[in-house]
């Protein structure tokens, strides 16, 4: 099946169905989510966050520890 076919197949559902198709896609494939952003969310989960005030005075940030 295409990619115009599941369109065309979408468009035709219920509101109601198409908001658990939107979910389905939003918690289950995440490629249109920028890779910078998934740094960063990898990055606060990791507990690697720098004071803004700190940074913006012209301090280095700290070093990301390698994976």
């Amino acid at each position: 099946m295409s990619a115009a076919e599941v369109i065309e197949q979408f468009k035709a559902l219920p509101a109601e169905e198409r908001a658990k198709v939107t979910k389905f896609v939003v918690e289950n494939d995440d490629s249109w989510i920028p890779e910078s952003f998934k740094q960063g969310m990898a990055d606060a989960e990791a507990g690697r966050f720098a004071n803004m005030e700190t940074i913006l005075s012209g301090a280095k940030p700290p070093s990301r520890a390698a994976k």
